[in-house]
């Protein structure tokens, strides 16, 4: 037998626990409770349900404990999920109906082989993983469509809503969160697709193009949860983008985008920032003008810098809006090992942990060569998974977020937990009064440890970079 396997069966032994074979088959008969799912890179474990016996015990002084304690609560969570680009969407949309149909119930059921992803992003005219640049009212060079006569969602009506009304049809309370890379070319100061800024004399227009937007996608049938204003506010380098300071992100919500969606009866919310947890100070600017704030839900970050308590940061600022992370990457090839720590670590684990109600990682689906994207956009961006034809690949995001997923489903809340460097963790109660805590072992060797709820212990062990996630 080879050593890997040897010591990872030894590992199981020891909690006794009998894990999921190579053909899907379970070496017991018994369903035992609690359940452990583990993605254990070195041993070549991804996301496989063990078989565990909570009777367990270790006289090891050393071991440590997490304890779990469901009377202190924090924010309730949303759900865990991925950005469908454009190019994702083309991508499922070309597979065969069979294939393209069992991708999307693993996805977004809730069977026993399905990973439950409860929270989409999409964009709002084309991101950079779309196969061109587009807005919803493209016009020749020089012209304006101040009244929007010549809006149309025709661009997203090739994959993207018939893939949402697929995704819909399996999980019809899948939350969708909308962000705009661009408005339109002609209502920016650089008349172009990448940069610039939106002009203050197309305010209006651009606040009725997202109505206009949203009552489109809900004439389709599908229901946008929220939209935050712009894809990285401080970001021109992408194609399409557009730099939006905060007073002018105030300025426009306060004047503009509230009141228009108040008029209109738009119940759609609206998320400031999406941007670098470098700059808390953007959110926090904009949340302390009253006037702005009473339209605003929440703020939403990225970790491309700064650092992931930032976001306790603004939730401390204002404690009474919410906190959400829309965006982080892996990049092509991927390296699963590397990718979960940091992923679970940050994201997983850390968003939670600093107030954020949801974790989306980008992007859902590419092709083996990191296509389709537009000039100038992300040509390393690995998706979840990768498509070639009705062929499919399972990459890091992929199982990053099945570990939350499956087992957080919206309405869960955050409870407390012991944070313990070496096993950072994050742990939940469901709606169905179920506890999820999920582990990593951020060390070097073999972790032993306890898991305490209530009255009860259990006994756990995980590898280095190891994940698992306890269900009892």
């Amino acid at each position: 037998m080879h050593k890997c396997k040897q010591l990872t069966l030894a590992l199981l032994l020891i909690l006794g626990l009998r894990s999921i074979n190579a053909e899907g088959q379970k070496t017991t008969t018994e369903k035992s409770d609690p359940q452990l799912w583990l993605t254990d890179p070195d041993h070549g474990i991804l996301f496989k349900q063990q078989n565990q016996s909570p009777k367990q015990n270790s006289t090891d002084k050393e071991i440590s404990f997490i304890t779990v304690d469901q009377s202190k609560t924090y924010q309730q969570m949303d759900g865990f999920g991925f950005a469908l680009t454009g190019g994702s969407a083309m991508l499922i949309n070309k597979m065969s109906p069979i294939k393209q149909q069992q991708l999307l119930t693993e996805l977004f059921g809730n069977g026993e082989n399905a990973i439950g992803t409860s929270y989409l992003r999409i964009s709002i005219g084309a991101s950079d993983l779309d196969d061109h640049v587009f807005s919803y009212d493209d016009l020749p060079a020089g012209e304006t469509d101040t009244n929007l006569k010549k809006f149309s969602l025709a661009n997203d009506r090739g994959a993207l809503i018939p893939v949402l009304k697929k995704i819909l049809a399996i999980n019809p309370k899948i939350k969708i969160l909308g962000s705009p890379w661009s408005p339109p070319a002609w209502m920016k100061t650089n008349d172009s697709t990448g940069g610039g800024h939106l002009k203050q004399e197309y305010y209006h227009a651009y606040s009725q193009y997202l109505v206009k937007y949203l009552k489109g996608m809900a004439a389709y049938g599908i229901p946008v949860e929220a939209i935050t204003i712009q894809n990285e506010p401080l970001n021109p380098h992408n194609n399409p983008s557009m730099v939006m300071e905060a007073v002018d992100q105030a300025n426009f919500i306060k004047h503009n985008l509230g009141p228009d969606f108040e008029a209109a009866k738009i119940k759609t919310k609206i998320i400031l920032y999406d941007h670098n947890a470098d700059r808390p100070d953007y959110p926090i600017t904009i949340l302390d003008d009253p006037e702005a704030k009473k339209y605003v839900d929440g703020s939403a970050f990225h970790l491309y810098g700064g650092k992931i308590d930032a976001l306790s940061k603004v939730h401390d600022a204002h404690p009474d809006k919410n906190v959400y992370f829309t965006e982080e990457w892996v990049g092509a090839p991927g390296n699963l090992k590397h990718e979960l720590r940091f992923h679970m670590k940050q994201l997983i684990i850390g968003a939670p942990r600093n107030w954020s109600r949801n974790v989306i990682e980008w992007n859902l689906a590419a092709d083996p060569n990191q296509q389709p994207h537009t000039p100038g956009g992300c040509d390393r961006c690995l998706g979840a998974v990768t498509i070639n034809g009705d062929e499919v690949t399972r990459n890091p995001a992929y199982y990053i977020i099945a570990h939350a997923s499956k087992f957080v489903r919206p309405g869960s809340t955050r409870i407390a937990s012991d944070y313990l460097n070496e096993l950072p963790n994050v742990a939940f109660i469901t709606p169905a009064g179920k506890l999820v805590l999920i582990v990593f072992n951020d060390s070097k060797t073999i972790k032993a440890f306890k898991i305490k709820y209530g009255d009860k212990e259990m006994p756990a062990v995980l590898n280095a970079d190891a994940v698992g996630t306890f269900v009892f």
